[in-house]
């Protein structure tokens, strides 16, 4: 089983609204997940981005891979950088 981190779409139509979620990659788009890490919204200038970042950073460290657009939303937040820095023992 694979798990990615992706985004799950909400809102109506041409209004759209995303969920940050951990789902197995067979699951649906918009179908079950596993736990919800928080939202995007590209429709506020800027786009809003609300993460659990100890969450975020703990299912990274599980090997969870993030989409192409989850990944850009990680790199704006500093939280790629955080997951990437070398672990200090």
């Amino acid at each position: 089983m694979s798990v990615k981190i992706r985004l799950a779409r909400g809102g109506a139509k041409k209004k759209p609204f995303y969920q940050v979620v951990v789902a197995d990659e067979r699951s649906p788009r918009d179908g079950r997940f596993i736990e919800n890490l928080g939202q995007y919204d590209p429709r506020q200038d800027p786009p809003m981005v609300t993460l659990k970042e100890d969450r975020a950073l703990e299912w990274l460290q599980k090997g969870a891979q993030p989409t192409a657009t989850v990944l850009q939303l990680l790199r704006q937040q500093g939280l790629w950088a955080k997951f990437k820095q070398p672990k200090v023992a």
